[in-house]
């Protein structure tokens, strides 16, 4: 028998960490549990006694690669990623292991982008940042939308969640973001990452049914932004939120997500409805599931799957869709979520 493939999850204890460990540990993988609070590892050992334990701080580079040693993958489930990221990547790259992550925050994929790029590349190894239902889903999405394809002149992202009871990391993550733009909005246009003070407006998304059209937020922008331009030639890259979500995230009393099923997840329910244009060409790809941050577990362990078997197509820093064969990775999740091509 094989020796089972090692992969270090620092902020394993998380919301969305426990989700990737449990779905590591399903699909043969031994995780090790990281992260910075030694008491909460200890707690989460206790459900899962046959895993190693070795507590880390973003500040203490010796305990990250002590976490690290061994491990043939690392992923970053601890935010505020503008935190975590760049020392993870720097024990991954000083480990030689691929990384992977799933920030949702914009401003922190940018610079694993621009930071990283080089030494990555350098170092033959595979940086993959938002690897999650934010920024990695519509990337896959896209690319397998647009198939040969690499540039469209639009790209239409609109998140049709039922609601968004956001958990505490989402929050930090959100106050860290706006605090680095000094309360401004961002969007994607004309090819590049642009800051403004323009009010948000609302339209009517036309969402399949039996969603249906619904009011929805226009340019809420997410992690989409940068990892679609990151490989895809689109200089317009919109993305929209439905109202009920984004009612709940700004409100700062709505609660945490509570398990509604026997696998941990929430009752919160989500469509994601690609659309990408070129010319008077339009192409649709809509996925829908349960729980975004329950989602997120799939989408990592199929990531490291991938890039532990050799299924990539690159190295250096790459977003789900420019380091995997988009149409067989979505393919492959379907037993998480239901993929319908549209006209």
């Amino acid at each position: 028998m094989e020796p089972k493939r090692t992969v270090a999850v620092f902020g394993a204890y998380g919301h969305t960490g426990r989700f990737v460990v449990t779905e590591l540990v399903k699909r043969g993988f031994l995780p090790v549990l990281s992260g910075r609070d030694a008491r909460k590892l200890e707690e989460l050992a206790a459900t899962h006694p046959q895993l190693p334990v070795r507590p880390a701080s973003v500040d203490d580079p010796a305990s990250l690669d002590h976490a690290l040693t061994g491990a043939d993958a690392v992923v970053n489930c601890a935010g505020p990623f503008a935190t975590t990221a760049a020392p993870v990547i720097d024990a991954a790259l000083r480990a030689g292991i691929a990384y992977v992550d799933v920030a949702a925050e914009i401003e922190a994929n940018a610079d694993t982008f621009t930071h990283f790029a080089d030494r990555a590349r350098a170092a033959g190894t595979l940086v993959v940042p938002a690897m999650a239902f934010y920024g990695g889903l519509g990337d896959l999405l896209a690319t397998a939308a647009l198939g040969d394809d690499t540039a469209a002149d639009e790209a239409h992202i609109a998140y049709g969640l039922s609601d968004w009871h956001p958990t505490a990391g989402t929050r930090a993550a959100g106050q860290v973001s706006h605090q680095r733009r000094g309360g401004r909005r961002v969007r994607y246009t004309n090819g590049r990452l642009q800051y403004h003070g323009d009010d948000l407006t609302t339209l009517t998304w036309p969402f399949p049914a039996p969603l249906g059209p619904r009011p929805v937020i226009g340019e809420f922008t997410m992690a989409d932004v940068v990892t679609l331009p990151s490989h895809l030639t689109i200089p317009e890259v919109r993305t929209y939120m439905s109202v009920e979500a984004a009612t709940d995230l700004s409100a700062p009393d709505t609660p945490a997500p509570v398990a509604a099923d026997d696998h941990g997840r929430s009752a919160q329910t989500f469509l994601v409805d690609v659309v990408v244009r070129r010319g008077a060409t339009e192409r649709r790809v809509t996925a829908r599931g349960q729980d975004i941050y329950a989602v997120t577990a799939p989408l990592v362990a199929e990531a490291v799957d991938r890039i532990l078997t050799g299924r990539t197509r690159t190295v250096g820093v790459a977003s789900a869709g420019a380091a995997f064969d988009a149409a067989e990775f979505l393919a492959a999740l379907e037993p998480h979520i239901t993929l319908e091509t549209r006209p």
